[in-house]
């Protein structure tokens, strides 16, 4: 399996990503993860919608929440023809509390907990904390990689604006 290393770094340390490497324009791989009542769920249940994957270290931690709850405002805007999944390392159980305390109901949380499953095939699985990086992908409705970000500083948010810019492309 594929190591990339310094890709991402936590309070300025490298860290190693493993997992495939992937690009725009390639096929999004289908993955599979557990949702909040423990139900295996793959990213092709989703089609033909476009989905926002939004990859979380921690749903309990201040820039993930922070994170995640902006994504959760901004669903209504974009209606029913796209999906954002918010997909972290978190146990199902823990996703169900944040989402019933916060009140997150237009976004779908996922636990790759099980088996990495999604952090191995978009690259984004930390090998030192076996968390997975923060990083936002977009896939249209026929399964294609529209758009790919890594953030650098797993303590720093998104880039939003040129999100929701690649985002408008297809809605």
């Amino acid at each position: 399996m594929q190591e990339r290393v310094g890709l991402v770094t936590m309070r300025g340390n490298p860290l190693t990503l493993v997992g495939n490497e992937v690009k725009v324009g390639d096929p999004a791989p289908d993955f599979m993860a557990l949702d909040n009542n423990l139900t295996p769920v793959k990213l092709s249940s989703y089609r033909p919608k476009l989905c926002i994957l939004s990859s979380v270290p921690s749903l309990d931690t201040p820039v993930c929440d922070i994170e995640t709850r902006k994504f959760n405002e901004e669903a209504s805007k974009f209606g029913e023809k796209v999906q954002i999944l918010t997909i972290s390392m978190d146990l199902p159980f823990a996703q169900k509390r944040w989402c019933g305390s916060t009140g997150a109901n237009k976004i779908q949380t996922l636990s790759d907990h099980r088996e990495a499953q999604f952090g191995m095939a978009y690259g984004v699985l930390i090998k030192e904390l076996r968390l997975l990086a923060r990083a936002v992908f977009i896939v249209d409705p026929k399964g294609t990689l529209q758009y790919v970000q890594l953030v650098k500083e797993i303590a720093n948010e998104p880039n939003y604006d040129e999100i929701w810019s690649a985002l408008k492309k297809f809605i």
